[in-house]
C-alpha cells in the first residue's frame, strides 16, 4: 500500500529516500526489479520510475580556448551590455535582444540564442568565474572546485556512479585536469575521431558475420543468467559494463556514429561552412549519438579558438557565424529530446544532460573596435545549461560603466566589486551538483567552500 508520506517526499528527501533503498536492497542482495517494485508499492509508481534511473546527468563540455570564448558572450551577453544602446559595445543584435521570462536573475538573449522555447530548466546559468587566461588553449581557471581539482575531473568522478564504456572522451587539445575517483580519458584529434573511437577492431576482424556478432552476445548473456555471482550488489557494475561491452564488440559501431547527410543538414553544416564550426557540429551530432548507445557519460571539445578581433568588421560574417553556432547548440538538444534515455525510460536524454561552455578570455564586451582580449577587472566567468537543478540568469556581471559584481553563493544576490576567482569553486560546484542530480553530499566529496543554496535547486524543476 502507498504510503503518502513518502509518495510526497521532494528534495533531499526524496533523494535519500532512494538512496536508503538502494543500499538496502544491496545489503539484502535483492534484485534491482524487487527493490523497485519495494518503492513502488511503498512509495507509488513515479518513485519508483525515478529509482530506476541513473544516478546522474550526462555531461557536455565546450572549452573555447585561444580567445574563441568571446563568441559565446553574443549568444549569451551580460544584462547591461544587451541592454545597452552605446554603439561602441561588443554585442551585435542591439534593439533586437529578447529578455528571458523564466530566469530566477535577468539575463536576456540576442536573436540567434538557442534553447529559448525550450522548458525552463534548459536556461542558461552565468556565473563569474576564473580570470582572464589570454591566450591558452587549455583554459581551467573558470573550471574548478578549488584545492587543485578540475571541473571536468570531478564531473567525471561523479559519473562514475553509472557505467559505461568510456566514461569520458575528449578532443585535443584538453587539460582534463584531476580529482579523487576521476576515470581515464580517451583522447582523439578531431570531430571524426571520435566516431573511429568506437570503429571496433574485433567487431571487424573475428565478428564481422551479423550472425556470430549476434551469438556472441546471447552466449555472453547467457552466462551472466549462469553465473551464480551475477546476483550479488558487488558485481552489479562491472556486470553491466560488461553486457554493454558484448553489444559493443558485437558491433561496428562507426558506422552507427558517423553524421548522415540529414544530420549535417539539421545541424547547419554544408561544404560552405567554416571548419571552426563543422567541426562544433560533427562532434554534437556523434556525442548525441553516441549518448543515445550508452556509450559514455562525458563528453568534451574544443570550440571556434579563432581569436576573432576583428569580427565587427564584417558584421554580415559575425551574424552567420552567431546564427550558426546557435543552430548547432538548438539541433543538438532537439536531437537529445527526441530520444528516450536508455538509463531512464521516462525521461529524453535532452532531460538528462548538462552542458557547460568556458574559455581563456571572453574579450571586452565593452569594446567592440579590436574586440580587446582583456577584460574589466581581469574577469572571466562560466555558462552552465544545468537541466533545472540550477538558479538561472546572471549572477554577478559586467555592468555598462565597466564594474563588475560577484555573488554570494550562499544567498545568489550580487556583491559589487567583488572578483570573478572568488567564486571560481562555487560555480564549478554547481555545476557538479547539476550533474550529481542534486546530490549535495556527492559534490561535498570535492568542494569545500561555502553553502552553494543561493545557486541550485534544491527541489529541481
Amino acid at each position: 500500500m502507498v504510503n503518502d508520506r513518502l509518495k510526497n517526499l521532494d528534495g533531499n528527501g526524496r533523494r535519500n529516500f532512494l538512496r536508503f533503498t538502494a543500499a538496502a536492497g544491496a545489503v539484502l542482495a535483492l534484485d534491482r526489479a524487487k527493490v523497485l517494485d519495494v518503492v513502488s508499492d511503498s512509495a507509488g509508481s513515479a518513485m519508483a520510475d525515478e529509482a530506476s534511473c541513473s544516478a546522474t546527468c550526462r555531461s557536455v563540455s565546450i572549452v573555447a580556448g585561444d580567445g574563441g570564448f568571446a563568441w559565446f558572450q553574443l549568444l549569451w551577453p551580460h544584462t547591461e551590455i544587451a541592454t545597452s544602446t552605446d554603439g561602441g559595445f561588443a554585442f551585435h543584435a542591439q534593439g533586437q535582444q529578447i529578455k528571458a521570462k523564466d530566469t530566477d536573475k535577468p539575463f536576456y538573449y540576442a536573436p540567434e540564442s538557442p534553447w529559448q522555447g525550450l522548458d525552463k530548466g534548459k536556461r542558461i546559468s552565468a556565473f563569474m568565474a576564473g580570470t582572464n587566461q589570454t591566450h591558452t588553449p587549455t583554459p581551467m581557471s573558470a573550471a574548478t572546485l578549488g584545492a587543485g581539482q578540475s571541473m571536468l575531473a570531478v564531473l567525471a568522478s561523479i559519473q562514475r556512479a553509472t557505467p559505461s564504456l568510456l566514461p569520458v572522451i575528449a578532443i585535443d587539445p584538453v587539460n582534463f585536469g584531476a580529482a579523487p575517483g576521476a576515470p581515464d580519458i580517451a583522447k582523439v584529434g578531431n570531430a571524426d575521431g571520435l566516431v573511429q573511437l568506437f570503429n571496433s577492431a574485433a567487431s571487424q576482424a573475428i565478428l564481422s558475420a551479423p550472425k556470430d556478432a549476434a551469438l556472441f552476445e546471447a552466449y555472453y548473456k547467457a552466462f551472466l543468467g549462469l553465473n551464480k555471482a551475477a546476483g550479488r550488489s558487488t558485481w552489479a557494475r562491472p556486470l553491466r559494463t560488461g553486457k554493454a561491452a558484448s553489444n559493443f564488440l558485437g558491433k561496428n559501431l562507426a558506422a552507427q556514429l558517423l553524421p548522415s547527410a540529414q544530420d549535417l543538414s539539421d545541424y547547419g553544416v554544408d561544404g560552405g561552412t567554416p571548419n571552426k564550426l563543422a567541426e562544433i557540429g560533427r562532434a554534437l551530432i556523434t556525442t548525441a549519438k553516441a549518448f543515445r548507445m550508452g556509450l559514455t557519460q562525458s563528453v568534451i571539445f574544443p570550440a571556434m579558438r579563432d581569436d576573432p578581433h576583428g569580427a565587427f568588421g564584417d558584421m554580415n560574417a559575425l551574424k552567420s557565424t552567431v546564427g550558426t553556432l546557435g543552430k548547432m547548440l538548438d539541433a543538438f538538444l532537439t536531437d537529445l529530446g527526441a530520444q528516450q534515455d536508455p538509463a531512464c525510460t521516462s525521461r529524453s536524454l535532452a532531460d538528462t544532460v548538462v552542458m557547460t561552455v568556458h574559455g581563456d578570455t571572453p574579450k571586452d564586451p565593452r569594446n567592440r573596435n579590436g574586440w580587446p582580449d582583456g577584460t574589466p577587472a581581469n574577469s572571466n566567468w562560466l555558462y552552465v545549461m544545468g537541466n533545472g537543478y540550477l538558479k538561472t540568469g546572471w549572477h554577478g556581471g559586467v555592468r555598462a560603466d565597466g564594474s563588475v559584481d560577484g555573488f554570494d553563493p550562499s544567498t545568489g544576490k550580487d556583491v559589487p566589486g567583488q572578483s570573478s576567482d572568488m567564486t571560481s569553486a562555487a560555480a564549478g560546484a554547481a555545476a557538479a551538483f547539476a550533474v550529481a542530480k542534486g546530490d549535495m553530499k556527492r559534490v561535498r566529496d570535492f568542494y569545500t567552500g561555502p553553502a552553494i543554496d543561493g545557486i541550485v535547486n534544491v527541489n529541481p524543476l
